[in-house]
């Protein structure tokens, strides 16, 4: 990691927008209301990608936008995205620019992963506009659809379709109850069969700069308000499905079962492996289980599990996922059960564009704001949208380093901050 020079200016929330600066009051006040989408009892918010929450926060998005005088679009992707109305500014050839992130959340997450950058981008592109600002490029702000993949176990749904990857993605796409995409899309704005129109072919895009809060601990600990990401990490992504045969708790032997949810609870312990002891991987993660039936009297006849697989090495991750299809085949010999892998995504680890990278340093250094080079160790967008278009990424610190949790949180001057360096970023452009 490098180090920036400068120190972080008097407070900013309260500042009104300029050509130079966003109005801090207005995104903040944005970003609370937007995190009122969804929020359980606990305060955790549940914004699944198309789920009716998610919808509603789309709805409110394309409401903001068009209070601030910009245009929106939703294309077959479900992609909502946002521009100045035409002939403002615009020119023909103009190099185009595109900023922004996710709404969707997490089960129980929190506030700002993915909507923070949305939501600063939006205000980036409302304080050109207001002020008339004639920038060299043209901006245009994504919310992209589906990154998590929560409820719909395709993440990153959104920028794979606009990046042209729809033959990566399955053909006809369920949640994981087995309801199909294909119907939630079309209640968001998209076209399951249109698919392809809505990809933008490389050249298209001049850059993508994305703007997100860090969810790891590095730029509190420095206390640093700026990080300019240098690589994004490579994620691999499928789920086991374990078929055994169901029988009565009580009146079957313990000789001959065929218990899917013991070659789980093997395959688990085998997964964490992977990372903990054999060191193939950065992590790897099991963060969601289901049961069938799921009853206390009854064997299982199924049981289905979420692998995730990340590092910052396309060749350590696949040796990790051939090490685990073999640990697989060998726990589901021993149970005499049989074992199947679906949808499998994987996203490979990119490096962020040096051009990109100096313009984000040189703005914050412009603001005051000191700033320190990471790699992002959670998965993003842009990681996705790189196989079109240069990529740059903003961080901004994470109180406590946590992310993915109902009390995610960073300071107002951050979230300020990150949306200043984020404007001055494409003024540079």
């Amino acid at each position: 990691m490098t180090s920036g020079d400068g120190a972080a200016p008097p407070s900013r929330a309260s500042r009104t927008g300029t050509p130079g600066r966003v109005d801090g009051a207005r995104l903040l006040d944005r970003i609370e209301r937007f995190a009122a989408i969804g929020r359980g009892k606990d305060g955790g918010i549940n914004r699944l990608g198309f789920s009716e929450t998610d919808r509603e926060a789309r709805t409110c998005l394309a409401r903001e936008a068009r209070h601030a005088g910009l245009e929106t679009v939703i294309d077959a992707g479900g992609n909502v995205l946002i521009r100045c109305p035409a002939g403002n500014g615009d020119r023909p050839g103009k190099p185009r620019v595109l900023i922004g992130s996710h709404l969707d959340t997490v089960a129980n997450g929190g506030k700002l992963d993915g909507a923070y950058g949305v939501l600063a981008g939006l205000e980036v592109l409302e304080t050109l506009n207001a002020s008339a600002t004639d920038t060299s490029c043209e901006v245009t702000v994504v919310a992209f659809a589906n990154e998590e993949g929560a409820l719909f176990p395709q993440p990153f749904w959104g920028s794979m379709v606009l990046a042209g990857r729809v033959d990566d993605l399955p053909s006809d796409p369920v949640d994981y109850s087995g309801k199909p995409l294909r119907d939630a899309l079309a209640l968001a704005g998209g076209d399951l069969s249109d698919l392809r129109s809505a990809a933008w072919p490389p050249g298209s895009l001049a850059a993508y700069l994305e703007l997100h809060v860090e969810q790891g601990p590095v730029l509190e600990r420095l206390g640093k308000p700026i990080g300019v990401v240098d690589s994004i990490t490579g994620r691999t992504q499928f789920t086991v499905v374990i078929h055994g045969e169901p029988g009565h708790a009580g009146t079957t032997p313990m000789e001959g079962r065929r218990d899917p949810l013991i070659t789980a609870s093997h395959a688990i312990i085998a997964v964490q492996r992977l990372a903990r002891e054999e060191e193939l991987c950065r992590v790897a993660t099991v963060g969601w289980l289901e049961v069938s039936p799921n009853s206390s009297n009854t064997i299982p006849e199924t049981v289905r599990f979420s692998v995730d697989l990340r590092d910052s090495s396309a060749k350590r991750l696949a040796a990790a996922e051939a090490t685990l299809s073999g640990a697989l085949a060998s726990v589901a010999n021993r149970g005499n059960v049989r074992i199947s892998v679906e949808g499998t995504i994987r996203t490979d680890p990119v490096q962020t564009d040096d051009r990109l990278r100096e313009a984000i340093a040189a703005s914050a250094k412009d603001l005051g704001l000191a700033y320190e080079r990471l790699p992002s160790g959670a998965g993003h967008d842009a990681q996705v949208v790189a196989n079109i278009t240069s990529i740059g990424m903003i961080f901004v610190p994470s109180i406590g380093g946590v992310s993915h949790v109902p009390w995610e949180n960073t300071a107002p001057d951050d979230l300020v901050a990150g949306a200043d360096v984020l404007l001055q970023t494409v003024l540079r452009l």
